[in-house]
């Protein structure tokens, strides 16, 4: 099972909330098997203690310690939402990206993920993306070829 595949990302969604948000990113990890209905509670409850707002329109729900349990495999979810979500006040986050780790399987995709939000024009594209390939393709990519991109 891949970390991150097309079935695991919605394209053009829509939300009434923050919270609703993180549901629906959550929700396409329990489909993909990745997690338990828990682990989607415990994204919800860890947003309330600190957000997971990291900048340039992304956010990056997750569970916490507690949730471990609830995890069957490392998965990443990935949403987009062309209008946005106020995530915090003066924030607005356009793609929304799950995570349940296992291990630490995961980090390779956050360096990378890193590295696009990292510079706004390149968040962009991402946030604008029209096929999933192409967030699956940047989201994947080894360190040395995204260096060199």
């Amino acid at each position: 099972m891949s970390i991150i595949s097309p079935q695991t990302i919605k394209l053009k969604a829509t939300a009434s909330s923050k919270e609703e948000a993180i549901r629906i990113a959550g929700n396409l990890l329990v489909e993909a098997g990745h997690v338990t209905a828990d682990y989607v509670e415990g994204m919800l409850a860890r947003e309330q203690t600190m957000s997971t707002y990291i900048g340039n329109g992304v956010a990056i729900p997750h569970g916490q310690f507690e949730n471990k349990a609830a995890i069957k495999s490392t998965g990443i979810s990935v949403v987009q939402f062309l209008d946005g979500i106020e995530w915090e006040e003066d924030e607005t986050a356009y793609m929304v990206i799950g995570i349940a780790a296992t291990a630490n399987e995961h980090v390779g995709v956050l360096t990378n993920l890193a590295e696009v939000i990292e510079e706004p024009e390149d968040a962009d594209k991402l946030i604008h993306a029209t096929d999933p390939m192409e967030i699956v393709e940047r989201l994947s990519r080894p360190q040395e070829e995204s260096e060199l991109a």
